[in-house]
C-alpha cells in the first residue's frame, strides 16, 4: 500500500514528498501508523552527510503512532496499541550491553542498511536511523516500538524517542546533576529544552540557559530557566559572575560546535562537570593545554542519546507527565506537514528554537 513520505535521494540533496510502497510486516516486526514526528537537528546532520546513513532513506527517527499490523512473533504490541519509536534498540549481545551501556549497543543501527520500502519505480528504500518516521506509515522491527504510557498525548509522545529522552538522560545520567547544584544549558533547542526541564525536576537551584537567540529568553524561563545569557565570548565570564564568580557545576551543551563546547566546560567552577549532546562535524576541532586540565579538574565526557535505556526511562519521563513536572507541550513550537520539512531544516540552520513536529 501506498504512503506519503519524505525521501532523501542522496546525501546534500532537498527532501523529496512522493508516495513509498510499504510491506506487510514480517516476523518480529511492525507497522505503525505515524501520529507525529519530530524533526530533529539529528536529520539535519543526516541530510547533509555529517553522521552517514545509506541513501535513498527515509528520515525522522523521533515519532509516535498506532500500531496497526504485527507480523509472527510479536506480543509486546497488538493493533491499536499507542508506541514511540526507538531508533537505537539495543541487541542486548554486544559488549557494551553486556556492561549495561545500552545507549553505546554496538548493533543498534544495524537495521540502516536494510531495504524496508520501495519508491513507485522500485528503487529501493532504507529507514534512515531504523525508523523512517516521515512517512504516513512505517514497518519497523518489534524492538524499535515502545508502548506510550497512559496520560501521554500521542503529539507530545513523538519527542520521547529522542529530544526528551536525551535531554532528561543527559542531565540525570550522563552529568548526574545533584539537588542543589547549578547548571547552565547551551542551545536553547528542542534537546536544550528538555534538559531546562530536567534540571528542574533534578532540583537544580540555579538554571542559565545560553544561546545566541534573544527570542529564545521566554522558552527558556518556560522551561525552568533562572537566567538567560546570550552567547558571545564573554558567556563564560557571565556565568561566572552569576555564581559568585565559582562556575556552575554543570554545563550541558546541545549544539554541537567547538566554541560553544569549549565556552561550556570554561562555564564551570573547578572540579565541575561538563556533558556534550550536540553532534558536532569532524572539522568542529576542540583544543585543551595540559596545564588548565590539571588546575582546574573538569569532567568532559560525551553523551549518547541521553545515556539512557528507553525501555526503562520512557516510563519515568511519562510519570513525571503525569505529574505536572515535565510539560511536553512547551517543546512543540510548530506544528507543521511532511511538505514543511524541507523548511523546518532551514529554520535550525537559523538557530530558531524548539521542535518543529509533523502532524499526520
Amino acid at each position: 500500500m501506498a504512503v506519503r513520505a519524505a525521501v532523501l535521494p542522496a546525501v546534500g540533496a532537498p527532501l523529496e514528498i512522493t508516495g513509498i510502497e510499504l510491506p506487510d510486516p514480517g516476523p518480529g516486526q511492525v507497522r505503525v501508523r505515524l501520529a507525529a514526528a519530530g524533526v530533529c537537528h539529528s536529520d539535519l546532520s543526516l541530510s547533509n552527510g555529517t553522521m552517514r546513513v545509506p541513501v535513498p532513506a527515509v528520515l525522522g527517527h523521533e515519532g509516535a503512532g498506532t500500531v496497526i499490523a504485527v507480523g509472527e512473533g510479536v506480543t509486546h504490541v497488538a493493533p491499536g496499541s499507542l508506541v514511540v519509536l526507538n531508533w537505537a534498540p539495543a541487541c542486548g549481545s554486544c559488549h557494551a550491553c553486556g556492561l549495561g551501556e545500552v545507549w553505546l549497543c554496538a548493533n543498534a543501527l544495524s537495521g540502516s542498511a536494510d531495504v524496508y520500502a520501495r519508491t513507485a519505480d522500485g528503487t529501493e528504500l532504507h529507514p534512515g536511523l531504523n525508523v523512517a518516521a516521515f512517512a504516513e506509515e512505517t514497518v519497523v522491527s518489534a524492538s524499535c516500538v515502545l508502548p506510550v504510557p497512559d496520560g501521554v498525548d500521542p503529539v507530545d509522545a513523538a519527542l520521547l524517542g529522542c529530544a526528551v529522552l536525551t535531554g532528561y538522560g543527559a542531565v540525570h545520567y550522563s552529568a548526574g546533576v545533584r539537588s542543589g547544584e547549578t547548571v547552565a544549558v547551551f542551545g536553547v533547542g528542542g534537546v536544550g529544552l528538555a534538559a531546562l526541564q530536567s534540571a528542574r525536576i533534578a532540583g537544580a537551584s540555579r538554571i542559565v540557559a545560553v544561546d545566541v537567540s534573544p527570542a529564545k529568553e521566554e522558552l527558556a524561563r518556560a522551561a525552568g530557566a533562572t537566567d538567560y545569557v546570550l552567547a558571545s565570548d564573554t558567556t563564560p565570564r557571565e556565568i561566572r559572575a552569576l555564581t559568585g564568580k565559582q562556575g556552575v557545576d554543570v554545563a550541558v551543551e546541545c549544539v554541537g560546535r567547538a566554541v560553544s563546547i569549549r565556552a561550556a566546560w570554561e562555564s564551570t567552577r573547578r572540579g565541575g562537570r561538563t556533558t556534550v549532546v550536540g553532534i558536532g562535524g569532524k572539522d568542529q576541532q576542540v583544543t585543551f593545554n595540559a596545564l588548565e586540565l590539571f588546575h582546574w579538574g573538569r569532567t568532559l565526557s560525551g553523551c549518547v542519546y541521553g545515556n539512557t535505556d528507553p525501555a526503562r526511562d520512557v516510563p519515568i519521563l511519562a510519570d513525571h507527565v503525569r505529574q505536572g513536572r515535565l510539560d511536553l507541550s512547551t517543546l512543540v513550537t510548530d506544528r507543521i506537514t511532511l511538505e514543511d520539512i524541507p523548511a523546518a531544516f532551514d529554520n535550525m540552520l537559523a538557530g530558531k528554537g524548539g521542535r518543529a513536529v509533523v502532524v499526520f
